[in-house]
């Protein structure tokens, strides 16, 4: 598979793009001044309800104020996160073509905000086995893509935990999916930290790390790499169980995520906190999950 060029996002000398996961309720602009308040870099938000399949259009007054916003905070490289409803690749056909649909809604509505990528979850076979599941998907994307040439928007296929039948907790799902997508120059990879520990992918000791990121390498390629979430995980290794938790609280440990800040290869990539929300012992838990990452970059 032809490897796409390295992302110009990445600086080496860079300190980290940290952000998180924000809520749209009263604006998509309440999402960035949310992010900036804490002192976050970038944002992830959806842009419509998560848990509908339909959605009013994006007005020109949001859209500005959204792009207002961005300009008088200075968050950079927001990103959005496609609905959960969506399942590239299913194989009930009305499902699927309300699915390609629906993306390419979403990748209408990130161009209208200006925002530059789009994740989603490649989708789940529903017993018709992998292979069939990730050729799907890659005739969605296709569809979808062909649908959306004039968007100026990546979309990020995210790793995954690997719950029932869902696709992505291999490194070689996303190969295979980017390997037979025609456009493959606007399609990316986000990287869960949670979802690829729960996927069976060790982190904790820096010689597994350096294993892990050469495995990425081999299959997808770094230059693939557009987006990171740091979660915790509150399930063990290897035990194809999504549950996030906050930074260091969990049974991944501060030390891996050391090792990523650090890593001079992600240095300039958007790296969107999805963790639990609320306040704790006085601390909003998006300030302490950031003061925690930090706390982890070497000077």
């Amino acid at each position: 598979m032809p490897r796409k060029p390295a992302n110009p996002r990445r600086q080496a000398a860079s300190p980290p793009k940290l952000g998180a996961h924000m809520s749209i309720a009263g604006g998509y602009d309440r999402a960035v001044r949310a992010a900036a308040a804490v002192g976050f870099e970038t944002v992830q938000l959806f842009t419509k309800n998560n848990n509908q399949w339909n959605a009013p259009p994006i007005t020109d007054a949001q859209a500005c104020a959204f792009r207002a916003a961005i300009a008088e905070t200075g968050v950079v490289d927001p990103v959005s996160h496609a609905s959960y409803l969506i399942n590239l690749a299913s194989p009930d056909d009305a499902l699927w073509e309300k699915s390609i649909d629906a993306m390419v809604v979403e990748v209408e509505r990130c161009a209208r905000l200006g925002i530059a990528d789009l994740v989603v979850h490649p989708g789940a076979h529903v017993g018709t086995g992998e292979e069939a599941g990730l050729a799907r998907v890659a005739r969605a994307l296709d569809r979808v893509l062909d649908r959306t040439s004039a968007c100026a928007v990546t979309i990020d296929l995210e790793t995954t935990a690997g719950q029932g039948t869902c696709l992505g907790h291999r490194f070689e799902h996303l190969e295979a999916i980017l390997g037979l997508a025609a456009d493959g120059g606007r399609l990316g990879v986000c990287v869960d930290t949670c979802h690829i520990f729960a996927a069976g992918y060790p982190l904790h000791l820096r010689e597994l790390y350096d294993e892990t990121v050469a495995e990425l390498d081999r299959t997808v390629g770094l230059g693939r790499i557009r987006v990171w979430h740091l979660n915790d995980s509150r399930r063990e290794l290897a035990s194809r169980v999504d549950r996030h938790a906050g930074i260091g609280v969990g049974t991944i440990g501060l030390d891996p995520f050391g090792f990523l800040l650090n890593d001079p290869r992600f240095r300039g990539l958007p790296m969107i906190l999805e963790t639990p929300k609320g306040v704790e012992d006085g601390e909003d838990l998006d300030a302490r999950n950031r003061r925690i990452l930090l706390g982890l970059v070497a000077a």
